[in-house]
Parts: C-alpha cells; structure tokens; sequence
C-alpha cells in the first residue's frame, strides 16, 4: 500500500500550537506516514486533497479557532468542499488559561471537518492522569510534556485511522 501523507496545518500566535503541530508531525511520522507542516496562510490550497489526512492546530480565540483558520475553511478551502470524502482529519488547541474554550475550539475545527466531508475519531486514551484527547489534543499555555505525548498520539492514532480507511476504500475497488 501507498506511504500514507499527513498535512498538519496550524496557526500559531505565541509558538504553542506550532510546538503541538510539530509533535503531532512527530506521532505521525512515528507510524510510518509521510508528514508536511504548514502555516495556515501558507497553505497551497491546491495540493490539500493529495493528502490522505489531516490534522488543523488552532490557538483559541474566544471560544473559536483563530481568525486565519477560520478563513482557510470558509475562504480558501472553500472550492474543495465536498471534495475531501473519504479523508481523516483531527483537531488540537491551546488556550491562555483554564476555561479558555479549549473544547469549544475543538468543536469548531470538527464542525469545519464534517463540513467538508472528512471523518474524525475520538481518542479515548489517557496519557497521563488527567490528560486524554478525547475530542483532540489541548493544552493551556505552552504544552506541557504530557500534553506533548498527547499529540504525539493523536499523530500515531490519526495514522491507523487513515490506513484503515485507505485498506477498505481499496477492498471495496476490488470487489
């Protein structure tokens, strides 16, 4: 079968979600994929559906993703909606503090996932005490080690769900 290739686009105000997005790389090359990282405003929009999955990082900003990743799905992605059937993607944040919104930027990034057509999953591993990803990945302010792990498997997961979907897409060519 094919190398699997990860896209992780990110934006990044203060160097934390770059610092998850390059671990998420990490897990995910760790499990044998392919994996590019890019800015959000660097994104060539054109190459995204060469990809076979997805993982969008994006500060919280009052509850929401960020104002550059909000218009990469609402802009400049746009002409790809419905085009990215059969694609996983996940989500990651930070945010300033304890009820920043964490959650709720996970939700939006997924709710810009299912939009477009890709499949996510939930990741119901613990890490650490305490730490899970179940939605995606997050921390509150830079990441700390365990929130670092926590990437590093929502890469490795993101993976195995990608060469599962590509395994049946094939099966079903075939048959």
């Amino acid at each position: 079968m094919d190398r699997v290739r990860i896209l992780v686009v990110y934006d990044s105000l203060t160097g934390n979600v770059e610092r998850m997005a390059r671990a998420v790389a990490e897990g995910a090359a760790e499990a044998g994929a392919e994996v590019d990282v890019v800015r959000v405003d660097e994104v060539d929009v054109d190459r995204v559906p060469e990809y076979d999955g997805y993982a969008f990082g994006s500060p919280t900003h009052c509850g929401t993703m960020s104002v550059k990743m909000n218009r990469f799905f609402n802009e400049r992605l746009i002409k790809y909606w419905g085009k990215l059937r059969y694609k996983v993607a996940v989500a990651f944040t930070s945010s300033g503090g304890l009820g920043g919104g964490n959650e709720m930027t996970l939700w939006s990034l997924i709710s810009a996932i299912i939009n477009y057509g890709m499949m996510t999953f939930g990741v119901p591993d613990y890490v650490a005490p305490g730490v899970t990803l179940h939605y995606g990945a997050v921390a509150i302010g830079a990441p700390s080690e365990a929130a670092l792990e926590a990437c590093k498997l929502l890469g490795r997961r993101l993976v195995e769900h990608v060469t599962v979907v590509k395994r049946g897409l094939r099966a079903v060519a075939e048959s």
